[in-house]
């Protein structure tokens, strides 16, 4: 390529050398809340207060109560139903055993983290 280019009134012609750079595409492009710098985890996982407790993995209103103080359940089985921003949650006992105590009731707000069900040992 050349190139007319005048110093102190005086033309010069010049002979340039032109080399293309190389030009890097986008990098991945992250779309949502945090931008993929701390993943949000899909799960809960919340420490029951006692070994015998079933307890909410989120907060929100006790919707319906399925079980009775004393009856056996099945490891599985649906104990109650929770209520989160108009979706619901099902609760369901970790292991096989006898319900000793209900500790909330309809309609009540708990804490994630919170005892809902003892069960006997």
């Amino acid at each position: 390529m050349k190139l007319k280019v005048t110093v102190n009134k005086t033309e010069y012609e010049i002979d340039v050398e032109v080399q293309e750079e190389e030009r890097q595409g986008l990098g991945p492009v992250i779309i949502g809340v945090n931008g993929g710098s701390n993943p949000i985890p899909s799960k809960a996982s919340v420490p029951a207060t006692s070994a015998s407790a079933i307890v909410a993995p989120l907060a929100g209103s006790v919707n319906r109560i399925l079980v009775e103080e004393g009856q056996e359940v099945e490891a599985g089985a649906i104990v109650l139903v929770l209520e989160a921003m108009k979706m619901e949650t099902e609760i369901t006992a970790p292991k096989a055993g006898k319900v000793e105590a209900i500790l909330v009731a309809p309609g009540d707000a708990v804490q994630g983290g919170q005892a809902l069900v003892a069960m006997a040992d």
